[in-house]
């Protein structure tokens, strides 16, 4: 028994040293990682974490569910398809044609309702809400420098950066992209409870707008950016300018550093749905157009959906790039294999949800199990002709 009360006594002289010494050394945001994340036994973000972390709402408004094709679910997926929702444990898999839903897959208990994490999908969605700041003349263009808007921001190129060179992700900033190591930049973000002040003590110290380096603090700045020129919560202008007139048919959630007067974390973590996240694939495929209201200016997309630089055409403004057997692609996002992909000359829309992704290479930009997504969709289209 004395054993044990020395033990418990050391042990928590221990506990509280590390405690404080986490503290002392600034990195605190550790306790909520390993108690948001580790304890439960993940190495990383997971879909479900929204429920771990305070949120705000992205309000719907009046619903506009998808049409149901007439041939919907009329073709089985391929064994091909089928093995790649298995192994990369997939939870969501729909084929919009013709702007109706043509094929849908749910797994592991979730729905068409269910909520999971966008992950940095969310990025096209901030660039979007870029476009419509400048559309709405909050914003003057993509040309208009940060320091407009935070003028204490630091770094030998603060003054040059603007915030077309954070949707191209072309920013210099300083940061790392490193999601497994509880040490780096990017896990401060996610857990630390003053993500403004993580953004605002980082520098500028590359030259901007001179090639792409996909750094998510570059779009958390830039939704930064967004809420003081508007005057809005990211969620809220997010939901007057889209959610709301797209028609979505669930309101979502936005992850926040800390709760009521916090900040979106804008690079990633939107939990929303398989259909609603493909309402953005369908407005940009529709060139900005939604029930014959311009409610994105069309040039803004059209730039959006182009590389911005020649040595790197996998990147155009928040939204990634493709041509795979002649067809040209853009599509959105996020870690762990959230995608929404759109063939426009086809009039398709793929989002596929889950909990892991395929094989990325360093000669490819982008992982194989996109590439059987798109396949497979068309052998099944392409079954019912």
């Amino acid at each position: 028994m004395k054993f044990l009360v020395k033990f418990f006594k050391w042990f928590m002289v221990i506990f509280s040293s590390l405690i404080i010494l986490m503290y002392i050394f600034n990195v605190d945001y550790l306790i909520r990682a390993v108690r948001t994340i580790y304890l439960k036994g993940y190495t990383t973000a997971f879909l479900e974490d929204y429920k771990e972390f305070p949120n705000r709402t992205i309000k719907k408004s009046i619903a506009q569910p998808w049409a149901i094709s007439k041939e919907y679910n009329s073709v089985p997926s391929t064994d091909i398809l089928n093995k790649t929702h298995k192994d990369l444990q997939t939870i969501a898999y729909i084929i919009i044609k013709n702007d109706s839903i043509w094929h849908e897959s749910y797994f592991d208990g979730y729905s068409a309702s269910s909520k999971s994490n966008s992950f940095s999908m969310a990025k096209s969605v901030v660039s979007a809400a870029l476009g419509k700041a400048i559309m709405d003349g909050k914003i003057k263009s993509l040309d208009q420098k940060v320091v407009d808007f935070f003028p204490e921001l630091k770094g030998k190129f603060a003054k040059e950066v603007t915030v077309g060179d954070l949707s191209s992700m072309a920013s210099g900033l300083s940061w790392d992209e490193k999601y497994y190591s509880p040490l780096s930049i990017v896990t401060r973000a996610y857990f630390d409870d003053n993500l403004r002040g993580v953004i605002l003590g980082l520098e500028i110290n590359k030259k901007p707008g001179q090639s792409f380096e996909y750094l998510s603090g570059a779009t958390q700045l830039l939704a930064m950016c967004i809420e003081k020129a508007t005057g809005k919560y990211l969620s809220d202008y997010v939901s007057d300018s889209f959610w709301k007139p797209m028609g979505a048919e669930n309101e979502a959630l936005w992850q926040l550093d800390e709760a009521d007067t916090g900040i979106e974390k804008a690079y990633c973590c939107i939990a929303s749905n398989a259909r609603d996240f493909a309402r953005f694939g369908k407005l940009y495929k529709q060139n900005g157009k939604w029930n014959g209201q311009q409610i994105l200016d069309s040039a803004f997309i059209a730039k959006s959906l182009k590389p911005r630089f020649a040595d790197s055409p996998a990147y155009g403004y928040g939204w990634w790039l493709h041509t795979i057997k002649g067809k040209k692609i853009f599509y959105m996002r996020g870690h762990l294999g959230q995608f929404v992909i759109v063939i426009p000359e086809d009039n398709v829309i793929i989002v596929r949800l889950g909990h892991l992704k395929g094989l990325q290479t360093a000669t490819d930009a982008h992982s194989n199990d996109l590439y059987v997504y798109i396949e497979e969709a068309y052998k099944m289209i392409n079954k019912k002709k």
